[in-house]
């Protein structure tokens, strides 16, 4: 039997959820899975406020009762009082998984060196992997997919490498990537 993924997509900003501009987190998620992932998924999407009780209360639902293997959001992970994201994401995280947020900021420093500011997380609660992405369209790009050079090489790997496999090994559903987007690493068996 074959459970499709569930993809929870959370966009944190006061001011879009207000409707005072549009939200660009969203589409670019939205966007990005669609030219990245291969295997069937479904998404559940939030826009919410830089409100910590919330956050977490949206990360909490999309993981306990929606059943989402994966959840990304974007937005609100500076260093700004308003910016609560990781903090809300390590409240309701089961073990942290250091090694995403260290490679989104590496990615990240080879174009602005304010990338130390970020404070973006990952993180596992039950089956789910949880990670805070920043909140430009270019920079998700960027930190899913990594960089390559203008002969399409991979110079830095972005972090949706390693998304399938984790996946396996925490008992979600199975996810496989166009390889022209983004490679996935699994071990050789």
């Amino acid at each position: 039997m074959t459970t499709t993924l569930r993809i929870g997509l959370v966009s944190v900003s006061d001011r879009a959820s207000q409707g005072i501009y549009e939200d660009k987190g969203l589409p670019s998620l939205r966007d990005w899975l669609a030219s990245a992932i291969s295997t069937p998924y479904e998404l559940i999407e939030r826009l919410i406020p830089d409100e910590q009780a919330q956050i977490e209360t949206t990360l909490k639902t999309l993981v306990d009762d929606e059943g989402c293997g994966l959840v990304l959001t974007t937005g609100g992970t500076g260093p700004a009082p308003r910016d609560v994201t990781p903090d809300a994401t390590l409240a309701i995280a089961d073990r942290d998984m250091p090694g995403f947020g260290e490679q989104m900021r590496q990615i990240s420093l080879r174009f602005v060196p304010t990338a130390i500011l970020s404070r973006q997380v990952g993180v596992i609660r039950k089956q789910s992997l949880i990670l805070n992405l920043p909140g430009q369209p270019k920079a998700i790009r960027e930190t899913l997919e990594g960089l390559k050079d203008s002969g399409g090489n991979l110079i830095v790997p972005g972090i949706f490498a390693a998304v399938p496999y984790c996946l396996d090994l925490i008992g979600a559903a199975h996810l496989d990537t166009h390889e022209q987007v983004i490679k996935a690493f699994r071990p050789k068996r």
